[in-house]
């Protein structure tokens, strides 16, 4: 379907390709990988005549279609949301009108048995057959259904577009890519602006389509779960391997050793003939096997080695003091902008130590309720931090944060301390800040820069309670890896807003699921979760509607209780977390009170002041007696867990 033959890109003297040649046929679904800069993009652009390479053809089969979504596009804001997306039917749209024209002009004629008339018939025929080939007689019913797997409601559908973000314009560009069916369909970095539930949908809709597909995409699972071929960019070649991405994983391991070995080998040998050169070259009785091995050297061809970036970076967090046992408690918390509710009766408690997701359709709940836990914005209910909580925030907006005039170095140098001082050029590294950049001023960064560089600062700012707002939508796949080893090692607590199934895998223990309203607990990790909800067709997805019921935590035992029982066990856990976090402020407060004594105390005036000692007395009795009770309250909360 589409032929490339020895092409070439160059960027000034540097060539990004040289002499690549492939072709991608019908039923394919290809990958294509590389690191940043590798030229992933370039080349989907070129396959889409939307750049010229340098030297070499790029051959679309004759009749072929081809389908394009960029990175970035200029969206337009004139049509609702049905309206913009319906321009995908424009050739059935003209086929309907052409129709409407032949069927109009066949009632008025009477010339029967004219030529003419025949023609037209036939004609009226012909593209009735076409227009049914082509779905002209449910279209529109597939149409919503695309729109619908892409995460929009009925609602949603006579909206203009400009009252949406731009990562929903990009989900409408992406539903008219789709609904053009085309024969090749050539998609960069699709699942950017989509939740899990659509990415889910996308793939189910991919495995069923009868288009070939040429991906990039940094989100593991999603090209494990579209492709069956593997193109790597590396050294300006391109490697081609007839497999989905995580067997290509382990046979670009095989290749290598491979590599290696034949490499090893190799430069033995040219040791071997170079040392039999030297030790033999003015023996006139060895002239004949000098010169024999000297051709035998020039006509050896070097074995190259792929190129691997072994500069694995390991990330820590820095040691974060230690926390209340509940940093998070919510209770009956709600939030509603006027007559919409955007979530009701929340109650959570999130353990210290404890990794969640949050996750669900966009437009549910998950910010909004991070948003009530930073105390951003007014809520309904009870919301309570832990003792000695110290919260580090990410999200897209923090990058707006970091000072303009400041180079990127200076930026991260600002806030590391320590040892880690010395490691700021490999971690700047790491998150595709290397060389020059570094030296970069923020203020000419784009936002995925920016957004990579304010992850990189909280990652050095010593905390104990962390809230990740989609940290991967700007690194790829070995960035993600660093940062989810430095997540697993950090001994603090961990919310994770996002949609990279990959990336959570491991990662969390609990799953909190925003929709219609609700916010339901899944213990258990994000595979548990998509298992359970078993989101596999459109049907299943749950639809945006506020149940009235009141949420009730979903326990490992909990299909064993009937619902009273389960709202009663709720109610009493409730209870016991509540009588846990207020001892705990009291045992919080008396430890104030005990340092306020103990300074009173360490000057002269005070440490001959008798009643100082007294009042000293009575509250380490005070500590010790709500201590005990805290203790005894957090027994009473683990009873209940374990029933």
């Amino acid at each position: 379907m589409i032929s490339v033959n020895n092409l070439t890109i160059e960027f000034g003297a540097r060539p990004l390709f040289t002499d690549v040649s492939f072709v991608i046929n019908p039923k394919d679904r290809v990958a294509l990988v590389g690191k940043n800069g590798a030229g992933k993009s370039t080349l989907l652009k070129i396959l889409a005549g939307e750049q010229q390479p340098t030297a070499g053809i790029v051959a679309l089969q004759k009749g072929s279609t081809l389908g394009y979504l960029p990175q970035v596009m200029v969206l337009s804001d004139e049509h609702t949301v049905l309206e913009e997306a319906e321009k995908a039917f424009a050739d059935i749209n003209q086929l309907q009108e052409r129709i409407a024209r032949e069927n109009q002009e066949l009632a008025e004629r009477t010339d029967y048995e004219s030529e003419e008339y025949l023609k037209l018939v036939e004609a009226f025929a012909h593209d009735n057959e076409r227009f049914t080939m082509m779905g002209g007689l449910n279209y529109h019913a597939e149409l919503e259904r695309t729109l619908q797997g892409l995460g929009f409601q009925r609602s949603d559908f006579n909206r203009p577009t400009r009252e949406f973000s731009g990562g929903w314009r990009m989900r409408i560009e992406l539903a008219k890519l789709l609904m053009r069916q085309p024969d090749v369909l050539l998609l960069d970095e699709p699942t950017n602006h989509l939740d899990i539930e659509s990415i889910r949908w996308l793939e189910q809709f991919l495995a069923k389509s009868s288009s070939a597909v040429v991906l990039v995409s940094h989100d593991r699972a999603f090209i494990n779960n579209v492709t069956n071929r593997t193109m790597e960019i590396s050294c300006g070649k391109i490697t081609d391997y007839k497999v989905k991405y995580n067997e290509f994983m382990e046979l670009r391991q095989e290749r290598r050793e491979q590599q290696l070995r034949a490499y090893e080998n190799q430069q033995k040998e040219i040791a071997d003939i170079q040392d039999f050169i030297e030790r033999f070259r003015y023996k006139p009785t060895k002239s004949v096997q000098v010169q024999s091995r000297i051709k035998q050297l020039e006509k050896i061809v070097p074995i190259e080695v792929d190129e691997v970036d072994n500069s694995y970076l390991h990330l820590k967090f820095p040691p974060c003091n230690r926390c209340g046992d509940y940093p998070i408690i919510c209770e009956d918390v709600a939030k509603r902008y006027g007559e919409h509710t955007v979530f009701h009766d929340v109650n959570l408690t999130i353990r210290r130590g404890e990794k969640v997701a949050f996750v669900g359709k966009n437009g549910e709940g998950k910010s909004t309720l991070v948003k009530c836990i930073m105390d951003e914005i007014p809520f309904d209910g009870h919301l309570k931090l832990g003792h000695n909580v110290e919260l580090g925030y990410y999200a897209q907006n923090q990058a707006q944060l970091l000072d303009e005039n400041k180079t990127v170095f200076q930026t991260i140098d600002d806030v590391a301390k320590g040892d880690i001082r010395l490691k700021i050029r490999d971690i700047l590294g790491a998150f595709m800040f290397g060389g020059e950049a570094s030296d970069k001023k923020v203020k000419v960064l784009s936002g995925g820069e920016r957004s990579r560089l304010a992850m990189i600062r909280l990652l050095l700012e010593p905390v104990n309670l962390l809230i990740l707002d989609e940290p991967t939508n700007h690194l790829d796949m070995r960035t993600k890896d660093v940062l989810k080893e430095a997540i697993l090692a950090f001994d603090g607590t961990v919310i994770l807003v996002s949609h990279d199934r990959d990336f959570l895998d491991g990662l969390v223990s609990k799953v909190y699921e925003f929709g219609g309203g609700n916010v339901r607990e899944h213990i258990g990790g994000i595979y548990d979760f998509l298992r359970t909800k078993d989101i596999d067709t459109l049907d299943q997805l749950p639809k945006r509607e506020v149940a009235e019921e009141i949420v009730v935590k979903e326990e490992p035992n909990a299909g064993k209780l009937s619902y009273e029982q389960q709202k009663e066990q709720a109610k009493l856990k409730r209870k016991a977390e509540k009588e846990v976090a207020d001892w705990e402020q009291k045992v919080e407060e008396i430890e104030q009170r005990i340092s306020e004594l103990e300074q009173q105390m360490s000057t002269p005036e005070g440490a001959s002041d008798l009643s100082l000692a007294t009042q000293y007395a009575e509250v380490k009795k005070q500590q010790a007696t709500a201590e005990e009770e805290w203790e005894a309250a957090v027994d009473r909360l683990s009873a209940l867990d374990e029933e």
